[in-house]
């Protein structure tokens, strides 16, 4: 009887031996219980006094201090709480030395893209950097030299620009073509000529595109693809965005033909599809091995080695167990993007909501209040209280318009739009 107590007693702290608790959760080793708990949307969240650019910058940057903003690209919603879990254990541990990744980081990463994107990646592609942002600066030294002129597609997302008039070269536009039923598409005869004209060697892609919302169709990635194999132009495709497709088909560029993988550096990173931006974390896979040494050096000479623990973490628990929070937040934001639709639709007389296929970022269109840049400004700040992006800043084919982003709780972004349609009625009555 003692021997058999014994042996029971042995079979249960075999089992309590296997259990890990890790605050708010239970993870069974061998085998993961821990179910996803940030699925709720809809509570709002204050950010303030943590240090939030979206929030607490407001004065600094020539806003009033209780504006409502809607501009930086970030989420109003708490990540995958198995993000959450997995930093915890970091801070946890306590030393926070120089890190990098093994192989559990990139099957994470080659898992979700090939799931996700129909992407097969290979190890040696892989380079890591602290944004994207950071890393088309890198692209700018590694592929021209000063004086050079880069192709971008106007309107689109402003960095894009500045880091190539920063780093002393010259931003050509393709300027995008905005259909009457407010879709955009390419210009492609004008694409090729801006390439021969300007001799253009190196070019930005934003696929989706930021701010329009489009989802490129594979003829369409085809067409600027080619002319760029055939004037050996390099590609920098921003697919940031690719997580966030609405309507039609996200294709990596690189993936559609040999030739246009030997040629571009296709730019991913988990921030916008998990709310991490702020550990600064992204993936680029370069395929050709001249093109990837080039970049290297370029990192090198800047001074780069390895990233932060914590973004390197982050990376990779979302790519390995963010699947279930990241459906529900696509669902959520689907909602809200349907939502600004109609309410921009049956409540602003004047304002056209652009097409939208991709991104949480949507494009609104004020022209018909015949406003000024200046007027419209004010119109935004100081009649609706609210801080978005101005279209001017994303080139001129961008004035009239404005960016909102629409990730945010459903009662936020209804306060905002309910603003906007004050705002507005107030302008056509006065």
């Amino acid at each position: 009887m003692k021997e058999e107590s014994l042996l029971l007693l042995s079979d249960l702290q075999k089992l309590i031996n296997q259990v890990v608790l890790i605050d708010y959760t239970i993870i069974i080793l061998g085998g993961d219980l821990m179910s996803e708990k940030n699925l709720d949307f809809d509570t709002v969240i204050d950010r303030r006094g943590t240090n939030c650019l979206k929030y607490d910058f407001a004065v600094e940057r020539g806003k009033p201090a209780d504006i409502l903003p809607l501009w930086v690209a970030d989420m109003d919603f708490k990540t995958s709480s198995y993000i959450q879990a997995a930093l915890a254990d970091v801070v946890k541990h306590g030393i926070y030395g120089y890190s990098e990744v093994k192989d559990d980081y990139f099957n994470a990463l080659a898992s979700w893209m090939h799931n996700r994107h129909n992407y097969d990646i290979e190890r040696k592609w892989l380079v890591k950097t602290p944004g994207i942002v950071f890393a088309l600066a890198m692209a700018v030294k590694a592929y021209t030299a000063k004086g050079d002129s880069v192709l971008i597609q106007s309107p689109v997302y402003y960095p894009f620009k500045e880091v190539i008039e920063d780093n002393g070269r010259v931003a050509v536009s393709n300027d995008l073509v905005r259909l009457d039923e407010g879709r955009y598409v390419m210009d492609i005869d004008d694409f090729e000529k801006k390439i021969t004209e300007n001799d253009i060697h190196l070019f930005f892609l934003c696929s989706p595109h930021n701010p329009v919302g489009r989802v490129w169709t594979f003829d369409e990635l085809e067409a600027v693809g080619d002319i760029c194999v055939k004037h050996n132009v390099i590609i920098v495709s921003d697919e940031i965005h690719s997580d966030f497709v609405f309507k039609g088909e996200h294709h990596v560029l690189a993936s559609l033909k040999k030739e246009y993988a030997d040629i571009t550096i296709t730019c991913t990173a988990p921030s916008k599809t998990f709310n991490l931006a702020g550990l600064q974390i992204s993936n680029l896979f370069i395929p050709n091995d001249s093109l990837r040494r080039r970049f290297k050096r370029e990192l090198d000479a800047a001074g780069y080695s390895q990233l932060g623990i914590m973004g390197l973490v982050a990376c990779e628990a979302a790519y390995a167990h963010g699947g279930e929070w990241y459906e529900a937040v696509l669902k959520y934001i689907k909602a809200n993007i349907d939502y600004t639709r109609e309410y921009v639709d049956n409540n602003i007389p004047g304002v056209h909501m652009s097409e939208h296929e991709g991104t949480y970022l949507v494009w609104l269109d004020f022209r018909d209040l015949g406003l000024s840049p200046a007027e419209q400004e004010h119109l935004i700040v100081d009649e609706a209280g609210l801080w978005l992006d101005g279209g001017s800043i994303f080139g001129k084919t961008g004035i009239g318009f404005e960016r909102i982003n629409v990730a945010c709780p459903r009662a936020t972004l209804k306060e905002a739009l309910e603003r906007i349609e004050r705002a507005v009625k107030n302008l056509t009555q006065k």
